[in-house]
């Protein structure tokens, strides 16, 4: 695919299907939000179909429910997840009237934050990720606020990406699609569905 805009982020995906599998079990989901966009990457328990239905089940819920708090988004998509295998996930509400990020992550979906700006310190910050599985055991969930400024990057991608592409040092001129490519090609385990979602900041109100 090739980097979207929506006027707040510009975004773009790389993914692979676990070889043998027709279907993956890794989703994302990039959709307005109050004051900006909510940005989340899925991925369904295991591998094969049943993966990808409670995915796509969990996609659906965000996507439903992106007018409400963070918190209340991910506890709708958890009930409404029940009797499936379950997901984990990462989920981020970019608000570009405050120019914050919210960031809540369940599972192992990595979330890393890129600062465009070298006098920003940290220049990279990291979700924490509380243990648990949505759809079965939920853990108590804390989201994290930010400030974001204009060009800088978050990234989200599932455990068919070993997680040290974090601690990588990435060109900011890369697009996002340049981005997502290079993550899924040099760090992709190529043993589970994997799935990369970068986003850059545009700055400015929707």
């Amino acid at each position: 695919m090739e980097t979207v805009s929506t006027g707040v982020i510009e975004w773009a995906v790389a993914e692979l299907v676990l070889p043998g599998q027709t279907e993956s079990g890794d989703r994302y989901l990039v959709t307005p939000a109050p004051d900006g966009v909510l940005v989340a990457v899925v991925d369904g328990l295991g591998h094969g179909a049943d993966a990808a239905e409670a995915a796509k089940a969990a996609v659906r819920s965000l996507e439903r429910h992106a007018q409400e708090p963070i918190i209340t988004l991910i506890k709708s998509c958890h009930q409404s997840l029940a009797g499936t295998r379950g997901v984990v996930m990462s989920v981020a509400a970019l608000d570009a009237r405050a120019e914050t990020m919210t960031w809540v992550g369940v599972g192992n979906v990595e979330g890393v934050l890129l600062r465009a700006q070298a006098s920003v310190s940290p220049r990279r910050e990291s979700l924490l990720l509380r243990g648990g599985v949505v759809g079965g055991r939920l853990p108590a969930l804390l989201a994290a606020i930010l400030p974001m400024m204009r060009g800088d990057a978050l990234i989200l991608a599932t455990d068919g990406v070993r997680s040290n592409f974090a601690l990588a040092n990435f060109a900011h001129g890369e697009s996002p699609q340049q981005l997502a490519d290079r993550i899924l090609a040099e760090w992709g385990t190529k043993t589970d569905d994997a799935l990369v979602l970068v986003a850059r900041y545009l700055g400015g109100a929707p």
